[in-house]
């Protein structure tokens, strides 16, 4: 009993001297500046400003951290004014998309010919000889078993139209 009496003085004397002889002038300062303010004051918002957008422009030109590209301009093949595109027909739905989205996935055979099946594009799609396929005017030549072979019209940079021929070929299972 005596050693709580004696932790109990200990304590109210160390808890007293805490607030005895502190000089709050600084404080007293503060809420002295505080209460000068004229009443219902309120700071203004800070200027607003409007972010500017950037285009990055340069997105299509070579990377200067390749090295450049030798291009033999005599050896390079030149397009045909007598090849090019029909603008005039409709376009198909699966033309809407690029040509690398697309994998063969099988075929199908009945008594109007033979037809492949492609993914994608958010599906499945039936495809024949003649239809469109491809952002670049790609006509679809051949179906076999195992690839679908398209033709596809591309600008020669100079005016003219190149065709360039490209497979799908079929999918595995994975």
């Amino acid at each position: 009993m005596r050693n709580s009496r004696l932790l109990f003085f200990v304590s109210f004397l160390s808890l007293a001297g805490c607030g005895a002889g502190g000089d709050f002038s600084d404080l007293q300062a503060y809420m002295d500046e505080v209460r000068s303010r004229p009443e219902g004051s309120i700071e203004p918002l800070p200027v607003f400003q409007p972010y500017e957008s950037f285009t990055y422009s340069a997105a299509a030109l070579r990377s200067p951290f390749q090295p450049p590209i030798k291009i033999d301009v005599v050896n390079r093949q030149k397009g045909s004014q007598e090849i090019k595109p029909d603008e005039t027909r409709v376009k198909q739905f699966l033309e809407d998309f690029n040509i690398e989205v697309f994998e063969m996935v099988g075929t199908l055979a009945n008594d109007h010919g033979v037809f492949a099946l492609v993914s994608g594009a958010g599906g499945v799609h039936r495809v024949k000889v003649g239809d469109y396929l491809g952002r670049n005017h790609g006509r679809i030549l051949v179906i076999d078993e195992s690839k679908v072979d398209v033709i596809e019209i591309v600008p020669d940079g100079e005016g003219g139209w190149l065709e360039r021929p490209r497979s799908l070929s079929l999918k595995e299972r994975s």
